[in-house]
């Protein structure tokens, strides 16, 4: 029987998730994912591939405001009212336009990490669509994530690449929004489709893996090699030219619905 282990939310791109019992599925993924992100002061996104110190923020979101906290700094509070003033800003080659939260956020995340930076918001008019090479003829959406809704990924390939590593490392290294269990290690590789009530979400590409996974998330100190090395001696895609683990998935029905740990899942397997 496959099932749900856990579920994560990163309402602020890169920054620390949080683990829920129950998240509802919107179109662009798990409400609030991804939801907020920073940016430099020209409007081009910052991640932990460039500011591992992004892990040490401590995130919560609740109906009525953003919470942000780290160890040596007043947590601050942006409320879930503040519209903001309309921003250009950059992920990767999409350019869209989001709204800026405003100076606190931003003198909050300046000094904290030393460089001018600010905090936007999407924008829920705008549509963030997903590689069409990938998706097919379903269109699939995100907020900010790089470039799907979902990561899947489950426990046996975390346990199996774990066998193999010098030292085991947590889940939180790979950053996925849905843990199953349930299947071999890899199997999400095969699974097509993951059914739970009224909700499908499609599993579309492998997800090549940056160097995000060397960071430990709760000191944000990187590895200079692992897991990536012990990756790339198994993992390694020519077509996708990166080493992968876990799967990207889009949402084909069910938005407005809830995902609940311990969930039965139904699989659709490839072939």
């Amino acid at each position: 029987m496959i099932s749900i282990a856990s579920l994560h939310v990163y309402p602020v791109k890169s920054c620390r998730g949080i683990a829920r019992s129950c998240a509802v599925v919107t179109d662009e993924g798990f409400e609030h994912d991804r939801e907020w992100m920073v940016v430099t002061a020209d409007g081009r996104f910052v991640t932990q591939r460039e500011e591992p110190r992004l892990a040490l923020i401590e995130t919560d979101v609740d109906d009525a405001r953003l919470r942000l906290n780290a160890a040596g700094h007043a947590a601050i509070e942006v409320p879930l009212a503040l519209r903001g003033e309309p921003r250009d800003v950059v992920v990767w080659r999409h350019h869209c336009v989001a709204h800026d939260q405003g100076e606190e956020s931003a003198r909050w995340l300046s000094e904290l990490l030393g460089r001018p930076l600010r905090l936007v918001r999407f924008d829920p008019r705008h549509r963030r669509l997903s590689d069409r090479a990938f998706t097919g003829s379903t269109p699939g959406y995100s907020r900010f994530a790089d470039a799907y809704a979902f990561l899947v990924v489950s426990l046996a390939s975390l346990a199996d690449l774990n066998a193999r590593l010098p030292a085991p490392l947590p889940m939180n290294r790979f950053r996925p929004n849905v843990v199953i269990d349930g299947v071999e290690a890899y199997g999400e590789d095969a699974i097509r489709e993951l059914r739970a009530g009224p909700v499908a979400l499609r599993l579309v590409k492998a997800c090549t893996r940056c160097t995000i996974p060397t960071t430990d998330q709760a000191t944000a100190e990187r590895h200079p090699e692992e897991p990536l090395r012990t990756l790339r001696g198994y993992r390694l895609d020519e077509r996708l030219r990166g080493v992968t683990f876990g799967q990207n998935a889009i949402v084909i029905a069910g938005a407005g619905a809830p995902l609940r740990v311990g969930e039965k899942l139904t699989a659709m397997r490839n072939g």
